[in-house]
């Protein structure tokens, strides 16, 4: 080949080359196209009819253009935030909120602004927040199901009452995802006649009774869903780090088909149950909205999980309030009521093991637990008598929180045993007893057994006497060990004058034992 022939052919493989970069560069490159919303918006839980937590900044954020500046104005304050949205459109903002006034319940405005196009939240009020989660229990509606009577206990006659507009809900509609997302839907609905009876039961009752203590506006946040999980409502970085936690929930799920399918909204009972995705859907996109605190009701599906529990939750509320990000927030949980999961024997105690474990959650700081183990619907996996288990839930919120120092919070706790012969006197904290001990029922207590050095268990026969519980059986001459409530099917009737219940409790440390011996009472 001569020179030019040879510098010609170089030239064409070039063109050709030159070209066929270009077309693949261009589609790199189209494929790599990140399309921007440039759209003003808020998120969606920012909206008209919500409820601000007072005395606290209020953050809120939402998409526009790359670069843009945004101003914020509210009428409570006469100061005019600035906000500079970043590469992606994302912008963020926070203005501070006074602190509620008693019975002032004037409605606020909020106004946006994005190149003179504005987003205005009007009938805001400022009170107080909390965000309400777990599964059926929690969602359980005040009036229940269409046609149905399965709402709650006296629903009928609650309604009358539910003309409270100054008590405000937000509910995340149900939702999946295999990553952490960003955005929820819902709509903020005052409490009417018209919509109470969609609420849930629970968050209805506490709410109801922090707004009737505190005198200002109430705001819940509900994010549940029946049959779900801890796990499927923790954080993969939660489930990662804890190799206990990964090798319960995550290994198996990760290495699964399922993990890899593609996660829709739509509700299945599997899905409400797999590791991470109502975490990542109905709790992440929430992070960071002002609020009190966590009211939690959920654990009939973790049953058999038992102390790993008490490490699922303690991890799961640590990492809930690193992402909100405003301390350690109150976290308040319901322990599980009595319920015979389908098993006939009465000295079943598995559920007993599970109620135990919810109660050492309380070791991480600023938790606390409303017990509901007087509850005498045992075959009933939804009782329907909610309002004791909201208002147990608020008496909580305005000891701790609202400083309300009268109101008592606890039942007794298990302070101590002396045993005198065959007969063993039961000791209570003094600051849980409320000004004392009597039985909603007028009867003798229930629930009380003791064992010897052989581990049987015999239904005692108990007594109060002052500020103590005497106990004794005629089958145990030499008592070692008292159980108090420590059956799945135990409905109590021990309370403290104040009515709250006597906590499940056990002296032992013995291990679970199937064959365990737990002898009644015909």
């Amino acid at each position: 080949m001569n020179k030019p022939s040879y510098v010609a052919a170089f030239l064409l493989l070039f063109i050709i080359v030159f070209n066929s970069n270009v077309t693949l560069g261009n589609a790199f490159l189209k494929h790599r196209t990140v399309e921007i919303d440039t759209a003003f918006k808020l998120a969606n839980i920012f909206q008209s009819n919500m409820v601000l937590q007072q005395h606290k900044p209020f953050r809120i954020w939402g998409k526009a253009s790359p670069a843009n500046t945004i101003t914020l104005k509210a009428d409570w304050s006469t100061k005019t935030i600035k906000i500079t949205t970043d590469e992606q459109g994302n912008w963020k903002g926070e203005i501070a909120v006074p602190k509620a006034v008693i019975r002032d319940f004037t409605p606020h405005s909020l106004t946006l602004t994005d190149n003179g196009t504005n987003v205005n939240l009007s009938n805001l009020l400022i009170g107080e927040v909390w965000l309400a989660s777990g599964q059926s229990n929690m969602q359980f509606s005040l009036k229940g199901e269409k046609g149905k009577n399965n709402g709650a206990l006296n629903y009928e006659e609650e309604m009358a009452a539910t003309n409270l507009p100054n008590i405000r809900f937000f509910y995340t509609d149900l939702n999946f995802k295999a990553q952490p997302y960003n955005q929820v839907t819902g709509k903020w609905v005052l409490c009417t006649p018209e919509t109470a009876g969609h609420f849930s039961a629970v968050a209805y009752y506490f709410s109801k009774e922090l707004y009737e203590h505190l005198n200002i506006p109430v705001g819940i946040i509900l994010s549940t869903i029946g049959a779900s999980t801890g796990q499927a409502w923790t954080s993969r970085k939660v489930l990662e780090s804890d190799t206990i936690l990964y090798n319960k929930y995550l290994r198996s799920y990760d290495s699964s088909p399922k993990s890899k399918n593609l996660v829709t909204s739509g509700f299945s009972f599997e899905k409400v149950t797999l590791p991470t995705l109502l975490y990542n859907a109905m709790i992440h996109p929430l992070a960071g909205f002002s609020i009190k605190g966590f009211i939690w009701y959920q654990g009939e599906f973790n049953r058999s999980d038992k102390d790993l529990y008490t490490r699922l939750q303690t991890g799961m509320i640590k990492s809930w309030r690193e992402d909100f990000d405003q301390g350690d927030l109150p976290f308040y949980l319901v322990q599980m009521p009595p319920y015979y999961w389908g098993n006939e024997n009465t000295e079943a105690n598995d559920y007993a093991y599970f109620r135990e474990a919810q109660a050492n959650i309380r070791k991480l700081k600023n938790t606390e637990m409303a017990v509901i183990i007087d509850d005498d619907e045992a075959r009933n996996l939804h009782p329907r008598n909610k309002k004791p288990v909201g208002i147990r839930l608020s008496k909580v919120a305005l000891n701790k929180d609202y400083k309300f120092k009268n109101i008592p919070y606890l039942g007794p706790h298990f302070s101590k045993m002396k045993i005198n012969g065959s007969t063993v006197e039961i000791l209570f904290k003094k600051s849980t007893l409320a000004a004392g001990l009597i039985t909603s029922d007028n009867q003798p207590p229930k629930e009380f057994y003791i064992a010897g050095s052989n581990k049987i268990f015999y239904e005692a026969t108990a007594a109060i006497e002052g500020n103590k519980i005497i106990l004794t059986s005629d089958k145990v001459a030499n008592p070692i060990a008292v159980r108090y409530a420590f059956r799945n099917i135990a409905v109590t009737n021990l309370t403290n004058k104040a009515g709250l219940p006597v906590e499940p409790f056990r002296t032992d440390n013995w291990e679970q034992d199937p064959n365990m011996k737990v002898i009644i009472k015909s």
